[in-house]
């Protein structure tokens, strides 16, 4: 639960950074980049179809990593779950090359060396959530889940729903976005991006002294 809030709240963050300091593209957020990706390539001003095309290419390459992670013998037996120490190191380690990138680089039109590892951080990420498996949590898409909470409200002449924990994750992400934007538009696109490495770091710390666990 933790862990997946952890994510949540880092989706947020993330993509803040990206659509507000990185031009107007989507690291995280699929569904939004695919539709960004298409308005740039009706001819939309102020977006760019090769930023979105490469994130979107960086974010299946990191679910494509995620899944040979999970999936990897040498991973899943023994004690702990050692596939999701390895993939949230991955992860962090991302973070932390866009991070550097973001640094040496400084402001630029075109941030490629800062949208692909983040996108990969990204992908890498949602994939390792699926296989964490809590229905109630997600850590990017929240249509379906906020479509849920309405349909099973009384309001809506459902049987209301009693699970605090389902409202956590839009919270979270939010969360991460308000502080995200905040600090970017505030102070500088290299603290939310070292904000985001801290919070993956922190998430590997725990799965790995045994803190967290995974199915």
């Amino acid at each position: 639960m933790a862990l997946l809030l952890a994510m949540a709240s880092l989706t947020g963050l993330v993509d803040a950074t990206s659509f507000l300091g990185l031009g107007r593209v989507f690291v995280a957020n699929m569904t939004g980049n695919v539709v960004l990706l298409a308005f740039a390539l009706a001819g939309a001003p102020g977006l760019s179809a090769d930023l979105s095309a490469l994130a979107l290419a960086g974010f299946l390459t990191g679910a494509v990593l995620a899944g040979r992670t999970g999936t990897a013998p040498a991973l899943r037996h023994g004690r702990g779950p050692r596939w999701l120490t390895v993939a949230l190191a991955i992860q962090t380690g991302l973070i932390i090359t866009a991070l550097v990138a973001a640094w040496l680089t400084g402001d630029t039109d075109r941030p490629y060396a800062i949208i692909v590892p983040l996108a990969v951080a990204m992908g890498l990420q949602h994939a390792t959530a699926r296989r964490v498996a809590v229905p109630e949590v997600p850590t990017n898409v929240l249509t379906t889940t906020l479509t849920g909470l309405v349909i099973d409200s009384r309001l809506a002449g459902g049987p209301g729903f009693h699970a605090p924990r389902r409202l956590a994750a839009p919270l979270a992400m939010f969360t991460g976005a308000l502080v995200g934007g905040a600090l970017l538009l505030h102070v500088d696109r290299i603290v939310p991006l070292a904000l985001a490495a801290a919070i993956a770091a922190g998430c590997l710390t725990a799965a790995a002294t045994g803190r967290l666990t995974a199915p």
